[in-house]
């Protein structure tokens, strides 16, 4: 198989077994989340819930002041990766291209050199993250297999990215099938490690505003 070969089938079929394996996999992640209910509350309600929750997942995503000052580095790069992935996944030109091909929405993207420099801004911060949590003796001893792995597939799409995108290393037919098959990576992976926070995280505080609401305790 040659670099064309890759990518046609990267394209094609490896794009079809991994969507499929995302979604499969989300559906059973869902699934086994909402299987778990939860008892009835038969104490009274002291406050009604309505908004909290919606509340709770607006306030959670800012760091409390305390917790900031124990671990500064760990919330810095975690905002700047994050925020930093879906700039790049949402306002490349050739992302928004994709996703004007897949589903017909398209938006004017920014400067080049802007999406450019924050790609390398979210490289570094990833790096980062990694040399934080094998220096810090706590977090190394609870970091799994897992934590390395979910580190790993985000890392590859960002990095192939960037080096397709600037024609850099290999061959750039080469390079964008390995660009294709990290993101399809991605995909297969996320729905079976902690990359599920990204959908599950909203569930969580939006559940918990909610009851702590009714329980009357400030979330």
């Amino acid at each position: 198989m040659n670099a064309m070969d890759l990518l046609l089938w990267s394209r094609g079929p490896g794009l079809g077994i991994a969507v499929g394996i995302f979604l499969f996999g989300m559906v059973l992640r869902l699934f086994e989340i909402y299987s778990l209910g939860r008892k009835r509350d038969l104490a009274p309600a002291r406050t009604g819930g309505e908004g909290s929750g919606w509340r709770t997942m607006f306030s959670r995503s800012v760091p409390d002041r305390a917790q900031f000052k124990r671990s500064p580095v760990v919330f810095t790069t975690g905002y700047i990766f994050h925020l930093g992935f879906f700039i790049v996944l949402l306002f490349l030109l050739p992302h928004i291209e994709l996703i004007e091909a897949v589903i017909g929405l398209s938006w004017a993207p920014p400067p080049p050199p802007i999406v450019d420099l924050v790609a390398v801004i979210t490289l570094i911060a990833l790096i980062v993250t990694l040399i934080y949590r094998i220096m810090d003796p706590v977090r190394r001893m609870l970091s799994t297999f897992g934590d390395y792995l979910a580190w790993g597939v985000t890392f590859l799409p960002l990095l192939t990215g960037y080096m397709a995108y600037h024609h850099l290393l290999l061959d750039y037919t080469l390079m964008l099938a390995l660009h294709i098959l990290s993101v399809e990576l991605l995909l297969v992976v996320f729905p079976f490690t902690k990359l599920t926070h990204m959908v599950t995280l909203f569930i969580s505080r939006w559940y918990n505003g909610e009851w702590f609401a009714r329980k009357g305790v400030a979330s």
